[in-house]
């Protein structure tokens, strides 16, 4: 079963960094494909960025463009989201999610285990 843990959220004034962290159990880590979404109330998912189980293809979500940079450590089954130039419209419980395969797309269906979230606030 593979359980995931995220870490890392926190509170931050606009234009701060955060760096979340997710720490992930069993041996998939290394062929699965990971990502980050992130919810606010009464919206759904939003997708953030996602990479696949090598770290080679990466992707973002146009509203983080050019400002959170994904990466993976498979020796350490971890997946970190390095966010930069952090604005109020961030503010939301961020989760971290593993595929069942080598490469996934935006949509949340293609990701079969997720983690408990981490609240991640940006004050004005």
């Amino acid at each position: 079963q593979v359980q995931l843990v995220e870490s890392g959220g926190g509170l931050v004034q606009a234009g701060g960094s955060l760096r979340l962290s997710c720490a992930a159990s069993g041996r998939t880590f290394s062929g699965a494909a990971m990502g980050w979404f992130r919810q606010v109330p009464g919206k759904e998912r939003e997708y953030v960025s996602g990479i696949n189980n090598s770290g080679w293809i990466i992707r973002y979500g146009d509203s983080v463009k050019g400002r959170f940079i994904i990466s993976r450590d498979n020796a350490k089954n971890t997946v970190y989201l390095q966010m930069n130039s952090l604005k109020p419209e961030d503010t939301a419980v961020y989760f971290c999610a593993q595929s069942t395969t080598m490469f996934a797309g935006t949509g949340v269906n293609e990701y079969a285990y997720w983690g408990q979230g981490t609240q991640v606030t940006v004050s004005s």
